[in-house]
């Protein structure tokens, strides 16, 4: 069993966001503990990107303050291994291909190996291309996280055949935000996941109550939640851990 599915071997997994350097590298770091020290299973990481093309308005804000900070790859991957001094859950990147391209994908993977990342999601690389990445990925024991999404439809088995550490299920056509009703038929999407593998799957996108959290994990194995979350780090910049961490602890007893 890899790290990412040991997220999901205790129960339903709530899986936090955070993108670093937002408002700087500091406080992400101090989010991060508050998040794994109030229940988070898996915390996914977003490296900064000039063109997030899966973000809403709230994320892509994010990535302006952390790029406009000074953030960059390195200093992530110093992060990283700073975290992994006392931080043992498991830890995946959220970024985009030109960020992986651009250090070098060997490289990039290789670091990731290093300082102890489980897993890598990239939004804007779909399944016919995961090829470009995914042996590099494996020789570094990271695992590729593959997206299910409402327009996958003949393609869900295939994918799901496929995947590995987690399935992240899109909940709602567009980018990232939240939203306050998710209207998707996720439970047949599940559904068809369920027959073609045992990789535990979780829901992100529009996320932000713990109800959301609740349904979403009587259909699905966890719950991903990002902009509610960065919109806590606008709100309360350099002192955000505090309130991040009570808003993880909510969301997690919400779907224990």
């Amino acid at each position: 069993m890899s790290n990412l599915a040991r997220a999901f071997d205790h129960g339903k997994a709530f899986i936090p966001f955070v993108t670093c350097g937002d408002p700087d590298l500091e406080t992400t770091a101090k989010v991060v503990r508050a998040m794994a020290a109030n229940g988070a299973d898996l915390v996914e990481l977003g490296i900064p990107f000039s063109d997030p093309t899966a973000e809403g308005p709230v994320i892509q804000g994010a990535n302006v303050r952390a790029l406009r900070a000074g953030t960059t790859t390195d200093k992530v991957f110093d992060l990283v291994r700073s975290l992994r001094e006392d931080v043992t859950i498991p830890l995946v990147f959220m970024t985009y291909a030109n960020v992986v391209y651009s250090y070098g994908s060997e490289r990039f993977l290789g670091k990731c190996e290093e300082v102890g990342i489980d897993g890598l999601i990239l939004p804007d690389v779909p399944y016919e291309e995961k090829g470009e990445f995914l042996d590099v990925c494996r020789s570094h024991g990271v695992d590729l996280v593959s997206f299910v999404a409402p327009t996958s439809e003949d393609r869900i088995q295939m994918i799901a055949r496929e995947a590995e550490g987690f399935i992240y299920v899109v909940s709602s056509l567009g980018v990232t935000g939240v939203r306050s009703r998710i209207t998707t038929d996720l439970a047949s999407i599940v559904e068809v996941i369920r027959e073609a593998t045992d990789v535990p799957c979780a829901i992100g996108f529009g996320i932000s109550t713990p109800e959301q959290a609740r349904q979403m994990c009587e259909v699905a194995d966890g719950a991903i939640v990002g902009s509610a979350i960065i919109k806590l780090l606008e709100r309360y910049g350099r002192d955000a851990a505090g309130p991040v961490g009570e808003y993880v602890r909510t969301m997690k007893d919400a779907i224990r």
